[in-house]
């Protein structure tokens, strides 16, 4: 240990003493630390004899991690930071959104040694019931945080230092969970936080990646599924087709989804209504049908009644079947908005906000709490009491997320006033 590492862990751990006799923080505690200090014995936390839940193991663990988003990119972490944590003697850990660890890897011997302190996976790192750590209060202040040796709040834990930072999903900013390095004093120095960072930036680019990738894969195999209209969280719809990608006006949008959903077909006048609660003029509407014709390159677009080729899938299509199937997680990953968001068409408005219930109350009574928060950190759930309030219903009071969704909670209570 280098002469300032000295100074700065005997400085710490007298402050830590004062703390723990007095309850107040001298200058020597950093205000981030004294302030989580503050947040875990509010919640009864002993110092002395605390240790982290365990409330995963086995069948039941290895099923939520092999569902969880961050299970795709865990090859990216191994080869930024696994492989070079077996050498340097440093702890790669995982978490969900709710502050469960889903995997921690590194050599063997200190792997050994982190179970003494319950730092395993499955095990549920908080304020609350941990103390002060790095993954989880990073989750609950939704940035990257260093926790060095005694700014650990439980004994146990201060002969470890950690960094973390928050990983948030790439599309709608929902914190997925976080990525943490532990070991010894030298994992709180700034470089292994610029390392933590630089490696949640690599994490989230793959998530992006795999996203495009898989939609191009979906384009690719569009020959024999169909062509897809994608309207969730879009100011205008795309059609993704074996020809490429069509972007398509927000009124050709409107009227190809409306289409899409009434295979039947629909005459002139219930088109109209559907687009217009005014109604449309009969030749405003076939001059708008002869435009949509020419954009839709091989799709046929019948009249009398009119009807859309019926090989045309929307993504409201894979939502409602996913719903169907309960497959509520993958319905969070790939709701990225209420439909067509801009549209003021009346047939547009009363779909969109059907969809929206149904997702909601599919979230809400699957009751999980990665789905909850995935579902409430988004644009389309942050303001919604409901499901933050099932969050907090769900989430285990030792979650380091409990604090920022009681938090929430109390913002949208004023808010909503």
């Amino acid at each position: 240990m280098h002469a300032d590492e000295v100074v700065r862990s005997r400085q710490v751990s007298e402050g830590h003493d004062r703390f723990l006799s007095t309850g107040r923080a001298d200058a020597r505690i950093r205000p981030l630390v004294a302030a989580s200090w503050r947040r875990s014995l509010r919640s009864g936390l002993d110092p002395e004899r605390a240790e982290a839940p365990v409330d995963l193991v086995d069948a039941e663990l290895d099923a939520w991690r092999n569902r969880h988003p961050l299970a795709s990119v865990m090859p990216v972490i191994r080869h930024l930071l696994v492989d070079d944590a077996v050498d340097t003697g440093l702890l790669v850990a995982v978490s969900d959104a709710a502050g469960r660890l889903l995997w921690v890897e590194g050599p063997h011997q200190l792997r050994s040694r982190a179970e003494g302190i319950n730092f395993v996976p499955g095990a549920v790192w908080s304020e609350s019931q941990a103390g002060t750590n790095a993954p989880g209060t990073s989750l609950a202040l939704d940035q990257p945080v260093q926790i060095f040796a005694a700014e650990h709040l439980v004994r146990s834990v201060t002969p470890w230092s950690c960094s973390a930072a928050p990983i948030h999903d790439p599309d709608t900013g929902a914190i997925l969970g976080a990525l943490d390095l532990t070991g010894g004093n030298d994992v709180a120095a700034p470089r292994t936080l610029s390392i933590v960072r630089a490696t949640v930036a690599a994490v989230e680019s793959e998530l992006r990646l795999r996203r495009l990738l898989n939609a191009a894969s979906a384009e690719g195999a569009t020959s024999s599924s169909g062509p897809l209209l994608r309207t969730l969280g879009r100011p205008a719809a795309t059609i993704e087709s074996s020809q490429g990608t069509t972007r398509l006006s927000l009124r050709h949008s409107e009227m190809l989804l409306l289409l899409a959903g009434h295979p039947e077909g629909m005459t002139g006048d219930q088109l109209a209504i559907a687009l217009n609660e005014a109604d449309l003029a009969a030749v405003t509407l076939r001059a708008a049908i002869s435009r949509l014709r020419s954009a839709l390159g091989g799709l046929e677009l019948e009249a009398r009644p009119y009807r859309v080729d019926s090989r045309l899938r929307t993504d409201v299509d894979e939502i409602r079947d996913l719903l169907a199937k309960g497959d509520i997680g993958r319905v969070v990953d790939l709701y990225r908005g209420p439909v067509l968001p801009a549209s003021e068409a009346p047939g547009v408005a009363r779909l969109r906000s059907a969809l929206h219930e149904q997702v909601r109350a599919a979230v809400i009574e699957y009751a999980d709490p990665d789905a909850l928060l995935r579902f409430g950190d988004t644009e389309h759930g942050r303001l919604d009491w409901q499901v933050w309030s099932a969050a907090a219903a769900v989430l285990a009071p030792a979650s380091p997320r409990m604090p920022s969704v009681q938090s929430h909670l109390a913002f949208l209570a004023r808010e909503l006033a």
